[in-house]
Order: structure tokens, then sequence, then C-alpha cells
């Protein structure tokens, strides 16, 4: 005789238990999300305006020591940089 509550023995508890755990995982996860988020927007590199056509040329020499562009891409990149100035 299994009764009211079947062969669980905690009826309804088990599933509301169930649910309780999945819905503190939700919230963990999305309050991971804000603050990964929230990190990635803080540790991006700020600029400031006054500099920023000198940051760039810097980058374009970077990136032409790297190997990255060649001679025609960086004299033209560099004097579209020192055109914006």
């Amino acid at each position: 005789m299994s009764g009211y509550w079947g062969w669980g023995g905690m009826g309804g508890w088990g599933m509301g238990i169930v649910m309780l755990a999945f819905w503190i995982l939700v919230i963990v996860g999305i309050v991971a999300l804000v603050k990964w988020v929230w990190g990635q927007e803080r540790n991006s590199p700020q600029i400031p305006p006054s500099s920023s056509g000198a940051r760039a040329l810097e980058i374009l020499k970077e990136r032409y020591a790297r190997g990255e562009i060649d001679k025609e891409e960086f004299e033209r990149m560099k004097a579209d940089v020192l055109r914006q100035e």
C-alpha cells in the first residue's frame, strides 16, 4: 500500500527542491554574467581624445614591426592617420 505519496515518498517536495535549485542557478548565472561584462568594460583601454592620433600611429608602427602589414599598407594607413589629426 503506497498511499497518497506514491513511490517517491516526498511527493511535491522533491519537485519543489529541484525548481528552487534551478532558479538559484539561473540567478547566480545572471549575476556572474553581469559581473563579467562589467569587468570587461572596465578593463578596456581608454584612449584620451587628444592623443588618439599618436596612439593610432604607435599601434600602426607596432603592427608593421610584427610583420602584420607590409610597407605599402603601412604608408597608406600612416597617411590616413596623419590626415585625421
